[in-house]
This record gives structure tokens, C-alpha cells and sequence, in this order.
């Protein structure tokens, strides 16, 4: 019988799949004893050679999606699963023991993860997590449960996930997968985020669809209003495909503006520029006629593997986005971790309020090893391209100058070694908390742009966690308060003939377009997927008309009544 949900529409486009459900097995198993060792062995074994079968299919697949450096974690659990010195003991606790497959092996494996934890050596405790993810493999065979896997899809799905952590989300495969639901997330968690880039359709925050759905159940997912269909009726099914068969009509005719420059109908030209997160997202930039990249999303080189990437590593990656986009502007963040984005081989702290705590600037100014290693990486590659800067998570200009500190010695060292780096490359900070806000003026003296965040903004204005579904109605980006800070950012930029840029989710808004246009914004920066839809929106707006609606938007006294204002343009 058809079933409905509703969430937050994520990613516009029609989804209509069977569902692949990425959910935590129930892997618990009892320590009962038992008599048929030779049989138990013959388990545990067989579990082994699944598990490596397993492994080597998800390292090739990791290798063809995602290049050979992040396969290479694979080969380090292929290699646990060969070694004798974990292999043997699990065997001899069967054998002496009686122990079950599944107990001995979480016992030997639970002893090896403790002594190498407690090891002060960075390699180390990296092999315990190997060796906490491998058991965990071979485990779910012994018991007969199936690990979800991401990267090892191979037929069209609709994934069903409590959420999508960002390295979950960049190992999947757009050919298949053909969109996904949450049970939690908002339209800026960065699963959401991931999926627009895809151009996947997604529906987050549903609350509870890995409990409405079973594997293999014929799902619809409507990104643009939020709905899920659950095994549908055929006359279902054929309407939403008639949707479906509209979208890709109306994306198709948006194609036509692709090299159009982003004018408004009084002809102020304002910049349209893409988010990425990772170079191969560059094809969706030239093919959605960005005019720049307004937000490089670094922390997508540093995920999804257990070491820091090198140097070189990050040099390679800077260059081949700067060199893509032939002098076109490219707005790189340093490295942005912390809040719901965690790396574990740094081993951060656990804080009560991550979104408050050590993360982006904070954590690389104080841990500048990091820090000066992407710098050094970025000046290196500014040669190759017309290359921008931002520090996230300004909260003081000591920060701002701290942060351009390093970045000055770096790059003197490098003319003093020889290396040619550009002398023209911009340096900004991303405008996400109150105080740089309300201190606009003082910072834009010394930066040469801001580029707003306004995921984070809203959140910290509104004292409203963005990732709670319970608060989410204070997640407000057209409430008066919101729109006055973003004017006071622009207006201070322009005073000191700065630009003012936006990368936040609200840029690529249908609703706060005319807004920030009647702000006077600069560079509006979104997922790729949108610009075509913002420059046809842009061309028929005039400038000096939403002027006058920003004027009256700030002077209002709720977001509803703003909106309201707006759609009587619209």
C-alpha cells in the first residue's frame, strides 16, 4: 500500500527508484561456546576470503571514482586481513577456547585496536582503525548481515540513510544513484549541499523514512516540494514521470543562456559564480556557464582517507581548478573542518557545541603545521590562475591578521627558494559571524572582499541550529535582521571600493535573488545546478526597482511579510 512523507525539498528533480537503505546493521552476537571447532574455523575463514573478495571490489570501484590515493586505504585493510599475527590468535581462541567466530574475533581485534590507541605514533593508531574497520567486515559475514557500501552500487537507487556523512556522499555514483531521503538534515547540511552539486534529487529531515521504508521498495522523490511516495500506483508513477520528463525540458531551454554574461534589465551586470567542493565538479561549472568559482570547498581533499593530504597533492588540485577556469576568478577556503564535519585522523576534541567551538580558523591557527602546508600549497598553484583567498570563521581582526600573517612568511619563502608565486591575488575572509558583521567597516580596510556565509550566519544571528529540524523554522534567510547585516556588509565594502560576494545557500534563492540584487551583492556563488535558473531570474529584474523592495524589506518587521513583498514582483 502507497505511503507519503514529507521533508525538506533539497535538490530540485524527480526520483523514481527502488530503495537502497544505508543504515547501520545490527551487528551484536553472543559469547555462547561451541562444539564443532573445525566447523567454526571453516566460518571464520570463510568470512576472511568474503571479506577480501568484498575489499578488493570496493577498492577497484574507489579507485576508478575516486583516484588511486583514495584506494589506497583498501589496500592497508587487505593487507590486516592477511596478517598472521591478527589472523592466528583468532584462530587459537576458537580452537582453546570454544569461542564462537564472532567473539574470538571482536576479542583479538578489540586487544590490538587498544595497544596501538594508546601508542604515541600518528601511524599507529591509524593501523587501529584499520583493523576497527576490517573486524568490523568480516564480522557482518560471520553473522550473515550485509555492510551498506556507498561506492559498491551498481544498479539505479533511491538511497534511504538517517544521513549522509560528506564522504559517504562523494563516493556515490550519479549513474545510479538517482536520489536519496534523510531522516535528518535541513536545506544547508552538507549532504544537501553534496546533492545539488550532484544534480541528485533529495529530500532531508523526513524524521523517520528508514523506518517507513524496507530495501527494495519502489520510492518517488520530489526535490522541489519535499514529497516521498512509497510504492506508488502505476497512475503515480506515470504522472510523476510526466514531471520528471518537464524538469528535464525546462533545464534543457535554460541551456540556451549558458554563455550569456548575468545583466539585469537595467543593465547592471553582477557576477554568477559555482560552489565546488572538488575538482571533478568543474564539469558542472562549464556546463552551467559559471562565471567563476565564488566557494572551493578545500576540506573535500582532506576527507574520506586517513592521512593529511600532502602538499603536492593539494598543489596538483588548486592548479588543475585555477587552470580550468582560464583567469576566471576562483575563491578558495582554507580549510574549513569542525562544527559536523570531522576529520578522524586528527582526533579533535569532543565539544558540546562544535558549530561554536575549535574549528576552521581557530583550529588552523593553532595547529599552523596544517595551516602553512595549504598555503604553501595555494601560493604555489596561484601562478596558474587568477586565485582569491578566504579564511572562514573570522570572529576578530587579529584573527583576519594572524591568519594573513602566515600567509605573508610563506610566501616570502617561497621567492627566497625560487618559486614563482602570483602578486595578485586577493585576499577576504567569509562574513558568518555577528561581530564581523557588525564590524564590517573596520574589517574592510584591510581585506580586499567578503564573501558571506549565510548557512552559518542565519544560524549564529538566530541562535537557531541549523541542523535541528526542531528549530528550523528560525532558520529565517529573508528576516529583516538577516537582510540588514547583509547590507551592512555591502554598503561597508563598497565604501572602501571592496566587493561583496555571497556563498551561502540563500544566493541561489529564488526568493532572496531580487533581494540581494536591490542590495547591491556583487557575486552571487551557488551550487552550479542553479546560476542558469539566477541568470534568467536576473535578466528580468531591474535594479534600481529591487532597490526600492530591499529598502522596504528591511523596514518590515517579519520574514513573512517579506516574502510576501517579494511575490508580488514574482
Amino acid at each position: 500500500m502507497a505511503k507519503s512523507l514529507n521533508g525538506i525539498g533539497a535538490s530540485d528533480g524527480i526520483a523514481i527508484s527502488k530503495a537502497y537503505l544505508l543504515i547501520e546493521p545490527d551487528l551484536s552476537y553472543s559469547n555462547d561456546k561451541i562444539s564443532d571447532v573445525s566447523a567454526e574455523v571453516e566460518k571464520f575463514q570463510n568470512a576472511i576470503n568474503q571479506s577480501k573478495v568484498e575489499l578488493m571490489q570496493i577498492r577497484n570501484n574507489a579507485e576508478v571514482a575516486l583516484g588511486a590515493d583514495k584506494a589506497a586505504i583498501f589496500d592497508a585493510h587487505l593487507l590486516v586481513l592477511e596478517d598472521p599475527e591478527l589472523i592466528s590468535p583468532i584462530e587459537d581462541n576458537i580452537k582453546n577456547n570454544q569461542a564462537n567466530a564472532a567473539s574470538a574475533l571482536m576479542e583479538v581485534a578489540q586487544n590490538f585496536i587498544t595497544i596501538f590507541e594508546s601508542m604515541d605514533n600518528e601511524y599507529m593508531k591509524e593501523r587501529a582503525a584499520d583493523i576497527r574497520d576490517v573486524s568490523k567486515r568480516v564480522l557482518s559475514h560471520i553473522l550473515g548481515v550485509k555492510l551498506p557500501n556507498p561506492s559498491m552500487i551498481d544498479e539505479s537507487v533511491v538511497i534511504i540513510a538517517e544521513d549522509l556523512t560528506p564522504s559517504d556522499t562523494a563516493q556515490l555514483n550519479k549513474e545510479f544513484v538517482q536520489g536519496f531521503v534523510t531522516n535528518i538534515g535541513g536545506r544547508t547540511s552538507h549532504s544537501a549541499i553534496m546533492s545539488r552539486s550532484l544534480e541528485i534529487p533529495a529530500v532531508v529531515g523526513t524524521k523517520d523514512v528508514t523506518e517507513q521504508v524496507s530495501e527494495g521498495d519502489i520510492v518517488i522523490v520530489d526535490g522541489s516540494t519535499g514529497e516521498v511516495i512509497i510504492n506508488p500506483e502505476a497512475s503515480v508513477i506515470e504522472s510523476y514521470k510526466e514531471k520528471q520528463s518537464a524538469f528535464i525540458a525546462e533545464k534543457e531551454a535554460l541551456k540556451q543562456l549558458i554563455n550569456d554574461p548575468s545583466v539585469s534589465k537595467d543593465g547592471v551586470h553582477v557576477e554568477l559564480a559555482a560552489n565546488i567542493g572538488t575538482p571533478d565538479d568543474l564539469v558542472g561549472v562549464k556546463n552551467n556557464g559559471a562565471e567563476g568559482i565564488g566557494l572551493y570547498r578545500t576540506e573535500f581533499l582532506y576527507m574520506g582517507r586517513d592521512q593529511m593530504p600532502s602538499e603536492d597533492e593539494q598543489f596538483e588540485a588548486y592548479k588543475t581548478v585555477l587552470s580550468a577556469m582560464e583567469g576566471k576568478r576562483v575563491v578558495v577556503r582554507t580549510l574549513d573542518i569542525g562544527g559536523d564535519k570531522e576529520l578522524p585522523y586528527l582526533n579533535l576534541p569532543k565539544e558540546m557545541n562544535p558549530f561554536l567551538g575549535y574549528r576552521a580558523i581557530r583550529l588552523c591557527l593553532d595547529q599552523q603545521d596544517i595551516f602553512r602546508t595549504q598555503l604553501r600549497a595555494l601560493l604555489r598553484a596561484s601562478e596558474f590562475g587568477k586565485l582569491s583567498i578566504m579564511f572562514p570563521m573570522i570572529a576578530t581582526i587579529n584573527e583576519f591578521r594572524s591568519a594573513k600573517a602566515i600567509l605573508e612568511e610563506e610566501k616570502s619563502k617561497l621567492a627566497e627558494s625560487g618559486v614563482n608565486v602570483s602578486n595578485d591575488i586577493e585576499l577576504g575572509i567569509m562574513v558568518e559571524i555577528p561581530s564581523t558583521a557588525a564590524m564590517a567597516d573596520i574589517f574592510a580596510k584591510e581585506v580586499d572582499f567578503f564573501s558571506i556565509g549565510t548557512n552559518d550566519l542565519i544560524q549564529y544571528t538566530m541562535a537557531a541550529d541549523r541542523m535541528s529540524e526542531r528549530v528550523s523554522y528560525l532558520y529565517q534567510p529573508y528576516n529583516p535582521a538577516i537582510l540588514r547585516l547583509v547590507k551592512q556588509v555591502i554598503d561597508a565594502s563598497h565604501k572602501e571600493g571592496k566587493w561583496t560576494g555571497m556563498c551561502g545557500e540563500m544566493a541561489g534563492d529564488t526568493t532572496a535573488i531580487p533581494l540581494l540584487l536591490g542590495l547591491g551583492l556583487d557575486e552571487f556563488s551557488m551550487s552550479a545546478t542553479s546560476i542558469l535558473k539566477a541568470r534568467k531570474q536576473i535578466k528580468n529584474l531591474s535594479q534600481a526597482d529591487m532597490k526600492k523592495l530591499a529598502e522596504k524589506a528591511i523596514n518590515c518587521a517579519t520574514q513573512e511579510e517579506v516574502v510576501a513583498l517579494v511575490n508580488e514582483i514574482q
